[in-house]
């Protein structure tokens, strides 16, 4: 089969199922993973399809969010390398906002037992890797619970965040660029967000670099909203500098 011929074919089955992912193309084509990402790569190009962690979707769907379990086992290496550095910014005392996120998970996990802080989390996995540290004070915001991502959202939870004041936020995003800022496919997680981001005197980004340039459909804040993002070696050094250049500082893990 020509690549012209195997392109069009993969757009055939992103638009009958919604996306594709490289592993399954590459078994039902026949041909190396690589082959696939520049099948992707063209079509992305044409605005066909929009590539996303591992895979496309039709070009448009800018709802496009996949469930927790795929996320956790995407681009796990870069996660955990991110949570080990963001561990950094935790504070020794004082009071901090876990993010719904598979990465702000991964860093909840790595806190030690012997910690000393006050947690906020709208994210029920986050609240239950928390709730046997007996020097951590956890407080569960409540609301309706989406899902797809176990994080708790709507009227309760922006009230809760609108009456507190942490020292740091740790907040996820499903993509971020200087051009479109912080964005999520939920318009209701993405309110509880940007209201976590206003509960915040200092906001940590931690965000893997193949979401760096991706687009979704709710806006929560822009990079200028961002002091620190802690992400991969994968980010282009010349992304990372256009990114300094706003005024926020970047770790590459």
């Amino acid at each position: 089969m020509y690549a012209p011929e195997r392109q069009q074919e993969i757009l055939r089955l992103a638009r009958d199922g919604g996306r594709v992912d490289v592993l399954s193309l590459a078994e039902e084509f026949q041909v190396t993973a690589e082959t696939i990402r520049r099948d992707l790569k063209a079509l992305d190009r044409a605005g066909l399809l929009r590539r996303v962690h591992g895979g496309a979707i039709p070009a448009g769907r800018l709802d496009f969010e996949p469930d927790l379990a795929e996320r956790e086992s995407t681009a796990a290496d870069e996660k955990d390398r991110i949570a080990k550095s963001a561990l950094t910014e935790v504070p020794a005392e004082g009071t901090m906002i876990l993010d719904a996120g598979t990465t702000v998970a991964r860093l909840a996990a790595a806190i030690p037992l012997e910690a000393s802080l006050t947690v906020v989390t709208h994210s029920l996995p986050i609240a239950a890797r928390l709730a046997d540290h007996p020097g951590i004070q956890l407080h569960l915001v409540g609301g309706r619970v989406r899902h797809r991502t176990r994080a708790a959202v709507d009227a309760w939870a922006l009230r809760a965040y609108g009456e507190i004041r942490a020292d740091v936020l740790f907040v996820a995003a499903n993509g971020f660029s200087a051009e479109h800022g912080l964005t999520t496919p939920d318009l209701a997680e993405a309110a509880v967000k940007r209201a976590a981001i206003a509960a915040a005197r200092r906001v940590v980004l931690l965000a893997d670099s193949a979401k760096h340039g991706q687009e979704h459909f709710a806006r929560f804040g822009g990079l200028s909203d961002v002091d620190l993002l802690i992400t991969d070696s994968g980010l282009d050094p010349e992304d990372t500098a256009a990114i300094e250049r706003g005024g926020t500082e970047v770790v590459r893990a």
